[in-house]
């Protein structure tokens, strides 16, 4: 898969802590999904398991990214290459503002 030879590549050069760790987990995300393919019946059941590979903590928000997601699974399971690249990139936007509305939402302290 090329998104996962773009994103080693990446992250052979990354310096940030951060961005390092997410990209190590998407690189576990993305093999566990080559992984899935292998043993999907069909293109609705590797969508449906691939939804459910922890692309948000827990995948309490993977709804969130219900669109891109399924487009993104969608390309990944007709080995479209180039589809997958373009909806990697709208599925890694999305997500990545989903994670930075969580850190970014300030947590209600409680009353003296």
């Amino acid at each position: 898969m090329r998104l996962i030879t773009d994103l080693e590549r990446q992250l052979a050069g990354e310096e940030s802590l951060f961005r390092a760790q997410l990209l190590r987990e998407d690189l576990a995300r993305l093999r566990r999904l080559e992984e899935l393919k292998r043993d999907a019946a069909d293109e609705a059941a590797f969508v449906k398991s691939g939804s459910r590979i922890g692309w948000t903590p827990g995948d309490v928000r993977t709804a969130e990214l219900h669109q891109s997601l399924e487009t993104f699974l969608r390309a990944a399971y007709a080995g479209d290459e180039d589809l997958m690249a373009a909806a990697w990139e709208q599925l890694h936007r999305v997500r990545l503002e989903r994670l930075l509305g969580c850190l970014s939402t300030p947590v209600p302290r409680p009353a003296d």
